[in-house]
């Protein structure tokens, strides 16, 4: 069985955006600040989630989205893969993570959970 990367190897880097943690997501791991899974790691790359706004950013640094294969067909998503200049300026990702924050807490799934988890249990009907 493979060990489990360091669940705080990012701590540093992401000191200027805030607490991040990170766990398992298909064959890589997904980036939460809270309940809201702003990027992911796959192959040591680490995505953003982006929207119309804040992807042209990515675009002009040439960023590549995250794609995979499903049956015969490539999938383009729209998380990019982080500028490799963040790597070494918290304070410049801290502001391309907020923009992630804003854009994945606005998503309809992210809304569609934060809905789910706050309703109520429903009450045993008596006999």
């Amino acid at each position: 069985m493979a060990a489990r990367a360091d669940p705080h190897r990012f701590d540093d880097l992401f000191q200027e955006f805030g607490s991040v943690t990170l766990r398992r997501f298909f064959g890589g791991e997904g980036i939460y600040a809270g309940n809201v899974m702003i990027g992911m790691v796959f192959d040591d790359l680490i995505y953003f989630k982006t929207g119309d706004a804040t992807r042209k950013a990515f675009e002009a640094e040439k960023c590549k989205p995250f794609s995979f294969r499903k049956g015969g067909e490539v999938v383009v998503t729209t998380w990019y893969a982080m500028p490799d200049r963040l790597y070494d300026d918290p304070d410049e990702l801290a502001a391309w993570a907020r923009d992630a924050l804003r854009v994945a807490g606005a998503s309809e799934t992210t809304k569609k959970k934060s809905r789910e988890q706050v309703k109520p249990a429903r009450q045993r009907k008596s006999r």
